[in-house]
């Protein structure tokens, strides 16, 4: 069976401190700027329900930022098509054996709206190596890696980073062997950010920023 590594190591307390939910504009989701990529000030961020993107400059910005709606993937609702299915079979599925292969895949400087720079690979990558953040990735007939996806998991709570694809469904793959993972591992809330028109044909759904909040404390729980 498929399983999720050892628990993650300790990161310690931020320098950084985020503003508080009641604080955040009501109408915008960005919500701070600043600060760094540390695996302290990520792991803060997430746990207080914001992620990192910067905005684009020049100069470029780092925000933090709390999408309002926010977009969720309830794991039963996932939708999988009866070809989705059928192309499942061509692939092999493995959990974090190359995980900068897959972050550095979507960041890949030719994908439209690419905000990934060398500077989040190694964030990330150095969160991997701790525990926190993994790659479900996917290998076709070939042995290639075709697809595959990131993210940060905390307890009961994972935050979906970005997804790629070099070969047909094979995002769509992974996406569905996260959410078996994640069932398996009696994790509740699976965070896509933006509910946007292809994950919403997979199941995703748009919820108020309150609600969230609400839903992520329970995961951390």
């Amino acid at each position: 069976m498929i399983t999720w590594a050892t628990p993650p190591a300790p990161v310690g307390a931020s320098r950084w401190e985020f503003p508080p939910p009641h604080e955040w504009p009501d109408d915008e989701d960005v919500v701070a700027a600043g600060a760094d990529l540390e695996p302290s000030t990520l792991i803060a961020a997430y746990r207080c329900g914001l992620f990192p993107m910067d905005l684009e400059g020049p100069p470029r910005v780092r925000a933090w930022w709390s999408p309002t709606p926010r977009g969720i993937l309830p794991l039963d609702r996932l939708r999988i098509t009866p070809s989705l299915r059928q192309s499942a079979k061509r692939f092999e599925i493995r959990i974090d054996t190359c995980f900068r292969d897959v972050i550095r895949a979507c960041g890949d400087p030719a994908r439209k709206g690419r905000w990934i720079t060398d500077e989040y690979i190694e964030a990330f990558s150095r969160l991997h190596e701790m525990g926190w953040a993994h790659s479900v990735e996917v290998f076709g007939a070939d042995g290639q890696l075709a697809g595959g996806l990131y993210g940060v998991r905390i307890n009961g709570f994972f935050a979906g980073e970005s997804m790629f694809h070099h070969q047909r469904d094979a995002s769509k793959v992974a996406l569905v062997a996260l959410v078996d993972l994640m069932r398996v591992s009696g994790m509740p809330l699976l965070d896509v950010q933006w509910c946007t028109e292809h994950l919403a044909s997979l199941g995703a759904i748009d919820i108020d920023r309150d609600e969230y909040l609400t839903r992520l404390a329970q995961a951390l729980a």
